[in-house]
């Protein structure tokens, strides 16, 4: 499948969002809130590519049927103008190579498989638990190294083997090894995409090809801009962007649960992003008043401000 969005140096565009999943008050997802984010996050701020299904998108308390139902509502608002990357990853391997040939079923223009959590598995274990999922569907797939949720980071070594796979070409990383990471793209062709929005700025400094981010929720519009002067030559303006937006880092990325306050940011720009699920809670009064501090601060139009 084809990315509307991709280029060679940059597969699946250059600026993501991993999309939050909106639910109604009594739990439900709501789907129509579905398509009003990911339409938002594409034509309002500029995000060239999304990711449903992921972290920021509470996976985890999601059932399968719920997955491949967000993943076609988003296909169809969005799925023409930007790339939609459907996460596949779970800690079972045969769940993920399920979920892999679900997304090729519904649409999906590419994968994200997360490096398998709880069961902290060998390296060994690391590389075939993503080769099956890379054979199980004709997708690109984005690996996700994240050891602070999975518990095993995927080694230098492992990213190299696995580069060897002619549909794992990128790599959302969530390590802070900006060393690491510039090894493995010396030695592989694998696209990398900063995972982490308090390092977006030094990735795309030692060649990462754009950003997933969860601030894009709020800020894309400032990060894709940030990304067009970096590779434009103007690093000066790339550096006062990324430092305008530090604010708006720390209010989203560092208060609490990531998820919980993309979801208020949200409200607090004059977007539903609907409820959280159990086991996590919607940001408190006194998180939100924090947060509206932390977006004005960074230079975001609220709604009554």
């Amino acid at each position: 499948m084809a990315s509307p969005t991709g280029t060679s140096d940059a597969p699946f565009g250059r600026m993501l969002t991993a999309m939050v999943t909106p639910f109604t008050s009594d739990g439900a997802v709501d789907y129509e809130g579905v398509q009003r984010i990911a339409t938002y996050l594409v034509d309002e701020q500029r995000n060239d590519g999304l990711v449903v299904s992921g972290t920021t998108g509470e996976s985890p308390t999601t059932t399968d049927e719920e997955k491949d139902r967000i993943l076609r509502a988003v296909l169809e608002a969005v799925g023409d103008r930007a790339t939609v990357i459907a996460g596949a990853g779970s800690n079972d391997t045969h769940h993920s190579v399920e979920l892999a040939r679900a997304a090729e079923r519904a649409g999906a223009h590419a994968l994200l498989v997360v490096t398998p959590y709880y069961n902290k598995p060998p390296q060994e274990g690391l590389y075939r638990h993503f080769t099956a999922v890379a054979d199980a569907a004709d997708l690109p797939v984005m690996l996700y190294d994240i050891p602070g949720r999975s518990g095993v980071p995927i080694l230098t070594e492992t990213l190299i083997r696995l580069g060897r796979h002619p549909r794992i070409v990128a790599v959302k990383d969530a390590k802070a090894d900006l060393f690491a990471g510039s090894q493995v793209m010396a030695a592989t062709d694998l696209v990398f995409y900063s995972g982490d929005d308090t390092l977006n700025l030094p990735w795309l400094s030692v060649g990462a090809a754009g950003l997933v981010s969860v601030v894009g929720h709020v800020a894309g519009a400032e990060l894709a801009s940030m990304i067009d002067r970096y590779r434009s030559g103007d690093v000066a303006g790339a550096v006062a962007l990324h430092r305008q937006l530090l604010p708006v880092v720390t209010g989203i990325m560092t208060r609490t649960q990531g998820a919980i306050m993309s979801k208020a940011a949200l409200k607090l720009v004059g977007q539903d992003g609907g409820s959280v699920r159990l086991p996590l809670v919607d940001a408190t009064e006194e998180q939100v008043a924090s947060l509206r501090e932390d977006l004005i601060a960074g230079g975001l139009k609220l709604v009554d401000s």
